[in-house]
């Protein structure tokens, strides 16, 4: 089991973006081993050890990449004097002026919270898709009414209350920006909720109804299953983008003036102050021969 298991699952119930980051090669002179791992959170943070301090601004900039793209990669961690890899997909190179030897394979695995599906109602047909939701890596929420929730991480939301509360829940959604509104009724009654409420143009064409994959549904379950497939098409296919409690910040970066390596600017980054002007340092070496110099 990885040293930072228990921190990964710690991370996944917070529903928290991070990449999970694993040393799966290394090649002497390193101060890091295969199985090596760490967590590196969306501001940079990385708890863990898959380096020291020159491969971790490598590692850093390769996780903050996989988590805005939220794709895995293999990053490879080179000194200048190494021998390239041969170029393969889903892989990286980062030349490494810091490193006095060796390279560094790392594994970078991006650990994106599941999608929010707001189920509300409880009749036979939301309890059959809190069931099937899970099973395509839905994480459902469940209510009577969508008016008196928090749904700022919520990616969609099914409305199946039988007429109870529709109104309220659609507007409560269309408010919250929430990406996939759907509403349980048939062709003709869905129209009439929607007529009665006056909604603008563009807000109407936000509402799904009725809402699911045409699949000649029959009985509650078939029904949910239509339902998740209409979400799960919204995803993969209309790329609703899913909404996360965690914003992805765009990390601004500077230029070691002694290495040229790319520097993440955050808070404990090193740094230093000449004729006016802030420079960013990979380490406290490259930091101390640019102030001698």
């Amino acid at each position: 089991m990885s040293r930072m298991a228990p921190r990964v699952a710690d991370l996944v119930r917070q529903r928290v973006a991070f990449v999970h980051a694993t040393v799966v090669r290394a090649e002497s002179p390193t101060s890091a081993f295969p199985g090596d791992d760490a967590v590196i959170l969306a501001d940079g943070t990385i708890e863990g050890f898959v380096g020291g301090q020159c491969a971790e601004e490598s590692v850093r900039q390769g996780a903050q990449d996989a988590l805005r793209e939220g794709t895995a990669r293999l990053l490879r961690i080179l000194p200048p004097s190494s021998p390239a890899f041969p170029d393969r997909p889903g892989a990286v190179q980062a030349v490494n002026h810091c490193l006095s030897g060796g390279a560094l394979e790392i594994f970078l695995e991006p650990m994106m919270p599941a999608p929010t599906l707001c189920v509300i109602g409880e009749t036979p047909v939301t309890a059959a898709i809190a069931k099937i939701g899970p099973l395509v890596g839905l994480n459902i929420m469940t209510a009577a009414r969508g008016d008196e929730m928090d749904l700022s991480d919520v990616t969609a939301m099914v409305i199946g209350t039988h007429g109870h509360f529709e109104p309220e829940s659609i507007r409560a959604a269309l408010d919250a920006t929430v990406p996939f509104i759907g509403l349980v009724a048939s062709e003709k009654r869905g129209a009439g909720v929607l007529d009665a409420m006056g909604l603008t143009e563009k807000e109407r064409a936000r509402i799904s109804t009725p809402v699911g994959v045409e699949i000649g549904a029959k009985g509650a379950e078939e029904i949910a299953l239509s339902i998740v497939a209409g979400v799960v098409r919204a995803l993969r296919i209309d790329n609703v983008s899913p909404r996360v409690a965690s914003a992805l910040p765009n990390a601004e970066r500077g230029v070691d003036p002694i290495c040229g390596m790319t520097v993440t600017i955050r808070p404990d980054a090193i740094s230093a102050v000449k004729d006016g002007v802030t420079y960013w340092f990979c380490c406290a070496g490259c930091k101390e021969t640019f102030l001698a110099a």
